[in-house]
């Protein structure tokens, strides 16, 4: 039996609320070897929204999983014509002050590194260098037979010219850059396969119920290791793919401070968790220190 991937948790009894103290975030910002670990939370002021905040995608769509890309040639038509629409949105999102803060942070030499969960490309358009993607990219995409890579701006273009006048209106669009379409929206999509053996193609991100490629893993173990401290910035960690990075920093004795407006999967190995909007919250703390 195929088993669903975990899109969401019960958080535990007797946590205690949110702060709006961001003392402890400036207080390990200044001491520097910070590591970033951000979500989808950290680019809902950018316009795209998260999976499980007020009003989250996940309250109207269920993401598309690897097992049923993989296995269902009707899924992945969905998903193509739905993510094809999304892009056009997607790829027009631009840092908010949150993205800002953080490369203004890493100029500083104030944290050892940024794993982000979120494809969205938005830290490294805002100015931070050596970015993880834990999760892939949306701006490239695979082929599943011969491994080639591609640009999605040229999938992009190769779906427009297959599906001239595709031009429905979305009911909204999702943090892996997937629009809501009805069935009857999708229609006859066509999709293309790859123009170099013919085979399969996928977004070079890690679907839900997909693992994560070990080596990116072991890489985001080191750079844990090599922090002093780990700063959640906008995730729930809901998904084991980022809360094992929490845990591994509590367990070695790291301190661990989560900024994000609701409880997350992490909060009993946080030092604190403050409950503010992550673009006024990083700016203040940006301020406090005197980074531009």
């Amino acid at each position: 039996m195929r088993m669903r991937p975990t899109l969401s948790w019960t958080p535990a009894e007797g946590l205690p609320p949110g702060t709006t103290d961001l003392e402890p975030v400036a207080d390990a910002l200044s001491a520097g070897g910070v590591l970033v670990l951000s979500g989808a939370g950290i680019s809902t002021e950018s316009g795209i929204p998260d999976y499980r905040g007020e009003g989250g995608s996940l309250s109207r769509h269920t993401p598309m999983t690897y097992q049923d890309f993989i296995a269902d040639a009707q899924a992945r038509r969905r998903y193509w014509a739905r993510s094809h629409l999304g892009w056009r949105t997607f790829g027009r999102a631009r840092p908010n002050a949150g993205h800002r803060a953080v490369a203004a942070f890493g100029r500083r030499g104030l944290l050892s590194g940024v794993i982000t969960q979120n494809v969205d490309g938005l830290h490294q358009a805002a100015g931070s260098e050596d970015v993880v993607e834990l999760h892939g990219t949306l701006t490239r995409v695979v082929c599943l037979s011969c491994g080639a890579f591609s640009p999605r701006r040229e999938l992009a273009r190769r779906l427009e010219e297959a599906n001239p006048g595709f031009e429905p209106v979305a009911a909204g669009i999702n943090p892996d850059g997937d629009a809501d379409l009805t069935d009857d929206q999708v229609g006859g999509f066509r999709v293309v396969s790859c123009t170099l053996c013919g085979g399969t193609l996928k977004p070079d991100v890690v679907f839900f119920g997909e693992a994560v490629p070990p080596p990116r893993v072991e890489h985001c173990r080191a750079l844990v290791r090599a922090a002093t401290s780990v700063l959640v910035l906008g995730s729930s960690l809901t998904v084991m793919s980022g809360l094992r990075f929490v845990r591994q920093a509590a367990q070695a004795g790291k301190p661990v401070l989560i900024v994000n407006r609701d409880h997350t999967r992490g909060d009993q190995h946080a030092l604190a968790r403050v409950s503010l909007p992550l673009g006024t919250a990083l700016s203040t703390v940006a301020h406090r220190l005197g980074v531009a």
